[in-house]
């Protein structure tokens, strides 16, 4: 009886410090989820002026408060989501004011705003965007015509934009080596991008664009080299893919997985004469 007692009394034990040890497991992960949320690139830069808080409690983060637009909420989500011990993500955000409706003007504007701040050769902050009717006119400084050119590019591949009228300067003379952009120049002085923010950065911009948002697309990113699978429908729509993320910040170099779907040819058959003779 005493050793019945004693065996019931040692269970009892070891189970209750498996599960102490299972629940303080769970609460360092949730705090360490927490932290590097705010930690991270993402939150740090572009998210710096909303008013985000995140909760975790076993691996489901909650994200709540308010962010200026629609593209931080995505931006957010998705840090948040590639943080490691996550399981899944629920955004409560709200965006300041109201949104604007879709593929209106006001609409059109972030869109190619938010386009612009994700790529590392090009300037958000030094271009002026203004749309009328679809037609997205741009302005400010290039820093040499490469640049001028990709801006024109970009936006053109924002969904919703007729026309794009590209008015913006180049700042560089010819023959100067032209000023590095804010990307370029985070890059140079090393600042650390955490893998989890680049991935973030990577969908949104793929995402964002018209040519590749229907993409079925993967994103893995492990010490700034970002792998690409999924499918897509040509080798045109795989090279624009490998090129936007080349252009993303912080990405080191991309290796695209992503396979071509290949059209079906419908086999034309011959029906087969089998008359045989005799049968």
């Amino acid at each position: 009886m005493k050793k019945t007692t004693f065996r019931l009394s040692l269970i009892v034990t070891v189970a209750s410090l498996f599960l102490c040890n299972v629940s303080l497991f769970a609460s360092e992960t949730d705090d360490r989820i927490e932290s590097s949320a705010q930690q991270s690139y993402v939150f740090r830069t572009y998210l710096k002026g909303d008013d985000i808080k995140v909760q975790s409690q076993d691996g489901v983060a909650t994200l709540t408060g308010t962010v200026s637009g629609e593209a931080h909420k995505t931006l957010a989500q998705e840090t948040v989501a590639n943080l490691p011990g996550v399981t899944s993500v629920d955004n409560k955000l709200e965006e300041k004011g109201e949104a604007p409706a879709v593929f209106t003007d006001a609409w059109l504007v972030a869109k190619v705003k938010a386009t612009f701040l994700f790529h590392r050769n090009l300037s958000a902050t030094e271009t002026e965007v203004v749309v009328d009717n679809g037609t997205v006119t741009l302005r400010g400084e290039a820093t040499s015509m490469a640049q001028k050119d990709l801006a024109t590019e970009y936006a053109n591949d924002v969904e919703g934009v007729k026309v794009v009228k590209n008015e913006m300067t180049v700042a560089a003379a010819a023959g100067e080596p032209a000023t590095k952009t804010v990307g370029q120049k985070i890059d140079t002085m090393g600042e650390a991008i955490d893998d989890a923010s680049i991935t973030a950065l990577v969908k949104t911009t793929l995402l964002y664009h018209r040519s590749t948002s229907a993409l079925n697309t993967t994103v893995k990113t492990k010490d700034g080299v970002v792998t690409l699978g999924g499918k897509a429908k040509n080798a045109a729509e795989k090279e624009l893919a490998t090129k936007l993320v080349s252009d993303v910040h912080g990405v080191k170099s991309v290796t695209n997985n992503m396979t071509i779907e290949e059209a079906k040819i419908k086999e034309t058959k011959t029906p087969k004469k089998a008359a045989i003779e005799g049968c």
